[in-house]
């Protein structure tokens, strides 16, 4: 298939956007893939910094970086994307959230409309010129409609003379398939 899915292409966007020596935040680590890949992108002169509220969620992205053997420095922070801005302070080449749950965990403990736009608000401050964030927005699970809806909201009401702003999601899919939202700084 030619068409990548919403994950393939944010991968695409942050392989095009992060360099050696990048700083970097995944603002969900989930299972840990989203830090690896950045990891991998900014080498050893590069930082990751990885948030979630879930213990479980730092503990398997810390065991999957391990099993990769990953040198870059990374640092995994068990507190909420809203908080980015109090670890955070170099400029941002990229950061990534894929919101949501953890898969294979509890449900009802996801991203929520509050604290994603938050988050959002802080990053984007600290996001260098050309630099991207990307969110892959799941829908389907409680609160997401909301959510997705508080983030659509935000983004379109970004200035055009400071961002581009793309959406991109299959839409005669099944089972809600994820949309992915880019901004670019300009």
């Amino acid at each position: 298939m030619y068409l990548k899915s919403a994950l393939q292409t944010s991968h695409d966007l942050l392989a095009k956007s992060v360099h050696p020596g990048d700083t970097v935040v995944d603002a969900t680590a989930g299972n840990g893939h989203d830090t690896l890949f950045l990891a991998q992108l900014v080498g050893h002169h590069g930082h990751v910094y990885s948030f979630d509220i879930q213990k479980k969620a730092i503990q398997a992205t810390r065991a999957l970086l391990e099993n990769h053997h990953v040198e870059t420095p990374v640092s995994l922070i068990n507190t909420g994307h809203e908080n980015a801005d109090h670890y955070v302070k170099e400029p941002l080449a990229a950061a990534i959230f894929n919101l949501g749950y953890l898969p294979g965990a509890d449900h009802q403990l996801a991203t929520t409309a509050q604290t994603t736009v938050i988050a959002m608000q802080k990053l984007l401050a600290n996001l260098r010129r050309h630099g991207v964030l990307l969110l892959v927005v799941y829908v389907g699970h409680h609160g997401s409609q909301q959510e997705q809806q508080a983030v659509l909201n935000f983004v379109t009401r970004l200035p055009q003379t400071d961002f581009h702003v793309m959406q991109y999601q299959f839409i005669n899919q099944i089972n809600h398939p994820p949309m992915l939202i880019a901004i670019e700084k300009r």
